[in-house]
């Protein structure tokens, strides 16, 4: 995506002729090394993952508000049951269809062991950020806009791989809405015919929000793993599979911390809900984000399950959507790319400063 030095084509040309690497210069799944640059600068490089592991802190405890957010606040599932169940899933979720998305950043983020770790840094701050101001906010949108700050300072980026992503970012929230709009009608009509008692219609409920969260929790380990350790595959310092490992690990510790301000967000402050539109805004969020997962796009759980609840309030009447709080998350969103590109940008040049003068 990024001009590349002298030195940096030589090493890329020397990838591409190694019987275990692709043309693009990424480790193949099925690669018996474990990386592309010697053990010895490998082991001295791993300082640097200090940045993916602080995004993914920060994507665990604001995403994880997407799994369960909507379960835990019509009282379906405790709070401290949906954050192990999570973080179980998403480890899982990583570990099985992560590689499917590090490819595209990788491809989009060629840069050096140091410019991976200021992007993921950058982006981990500003989720951190946007965390304790409860809003939802995309994984997505903060390291790609990290990622081009970066490039930024090497040269005029190149935009045109962007505009599948982007695509993809604008259908994220359509999906969920429309979704769960075509969901509600048909899964509760069902439900009156098949399950007469209430009883057992609230037990099918309750089984539903479970299925659906761990199903979310999945989604969110499979797609957006990639975005808290995909750069450092597109530098060569980890393995797609070791990339997986370590990016779940720390999003699930995110989860287990410090989730529960978003998840009151998400969970509450859109729209009320009861457990069926828990369940079924869960459910369409889950399959949104897994459907992109196929086409090895990370993109927002934050805007599946926005648009998701913000479905269930379309099927119940707008009156019942707390216009500002989505205002106020469609503000996050916009300002998130943005905050990320500068302050990676600028972090950049800082440390270029600092490398020139010795210091």
């Amino acid at each position: 995506m990024f001009r590349l030095s002298a030195a940096e084509n030589r090493t890329a040309s020397s990838l591409e002729q190694m019987p275990f690497f692709g043309k693009s210069g990424l480790p193949r799944r099925d690669q018996s090394r474990s990386c592309a640059y010697p053990d010895s600068e490998k082991v001295l490089s791993m300082w640097k993952l200090v940045g993916g592991i602080f995004l993914g802190w920060g994507l665990g405890s604001n995403d994880s508000a997407n799994v369960f957010g909507t379960g835990v606040a019509a009282s379906l599932i405790r709070y401290r049951t949906a954050v192990i169940l999570t973080s179980i899933f998403v480890i899982i979720g990583a570990m099985l269809e992560g590689y499917k998305s590090m490819g595209i950043v990788g491809d989009m983020s060629k840069m050096s062991h140091t410019g991976a770790f200021i992007a993921t840094l950058a982006a981990g701050i500003c989720m951190a950020g946007f965390s304790y101001l409860s809003l939802p906010v995309s994984a997505s949108q903060a390291i790609m806009g990290a990622v081009l700050g970066v490039g930024m300072v090497s040269g005029i980026p190149d935009f045109s791989p962007l505009i599948k992503v982007v695509l993809c970012w604008v259908l994220t929230p359509i999906g969920g809405m429309v979704l769960t709009t075509a969901l509600y009608p048909i899964i509760g009509k069902a439900l009156e015919r098949v399950l007469l008692n209430p009883a057992k219609r609230t037990v099918f409920i309750r089984l539903g929000v479970l299925f659906a969260g761990c199903y979310g929790a999945y989604s969110l380990g499979a797609n957006n793993v990639a975005n808290v350790t995909g750069v450092y595959v597109g530098s060569g310092l980890l393995t797609p599979m070791e990339a997986a490992l370590i990016g779940s690990l720390s999003i699930a510790f995110g989860v287990l911390t410090y989730s529960r301000k978003v998840m009151e967000t998400v969970g509450k402050k859109i729209v009320e809900l009861d457990g069926f539109s828990a369940f079924v805004s869960t459910l369409s969020a889950s399959l949104t984000v897994h459907f992109f997962t196929q086409l090895g796009v990370p993109v927002s759980t934050s805007q599946a399950t926005v648009g998701g609840v913000a479905g269930i309030g379309f099927v119940k009447g707008t009156r019942t959507i707390r216009k500002r709080t989505l205002i106020e998350i469609g503000i996050g969103w916009i300002s998130t790319p943005i905050s990320t590109g500068l302050l990676s940008y600028l972090m950049m040049r800082i440390y270029i400063a600092f490398s020139l003068t010795g210091a």
